[in-house]
């Protein structure tokens, strides 16, 4: 199964008023591209507008992230890649906007909620992260490093 996000309107459904904040966009990529490292899906995310700088240069073999050219909107161009999607059988589509669910559906992908789509993302995101936490080695402090901390800490004078 391959995702591909309306970007905007999952931001706007993800963090509400929040997504206007400068950093959204970006915090939105990084954990998208998480998802897809974690679960080797591919994900293709369209956002409107020009990129900005600190979205330039990111993607990778599972993560795409797509700006439509000027003078189209995200919609067209999530419409395109339905159209030219090889497997539509095994694309989502994950946005709130009735007219492009319902074109996707209308053309053999699956329409996903972006409730829906933010739950599983939640979820793996929590495995991820509760993966890592059991991968953290916990590892005693030597002398040297106690020592220097009572003296950050005014305990060693």
């Amino acid at each position: 199964m391959a995702y591909l996000i309306d970007g905007n309107n999952f931001l706007g459904f993800w963090l509400g008023a929040a997504r206007r904040d400068p950093s959204a966009r970006a915090s939105l990529v990084g954990r998208l591209e998480a998802f897809a490292r974690q679960t080797r899906k591919r994900v293709i995310l369209v956002f409107d507008g020009a990129p900005a700088d600190d979205l330039l240069g990111y993607g990778s073999e599972k993560f795409a992230l797509v700006f439509p050219p000027e003078g189209e909107t995200a919609d067209e161009l999530i419409k395109d890649r339905i159209l030219r999607s090889s497997d539509r059988k095994h694309l989502a589509v994950v946005s709130t906007d009735r007219e492009v669910r319902d074109f996707a559906r209308a053309h053999g992908a699956t329409s996903l909620p972006c409730d829906v789509f933010a739950k599983e993302l939640k979820k793996v995101l929590r495995e991820c992260r509760d993966a890592r936490s059991l991968e953290k080695r916990d590892e005693a402090s030597s002398p040297l490093e106690v020592e220097l901390w009572a003296k950050a800490f005014g305990r060693g004078r």
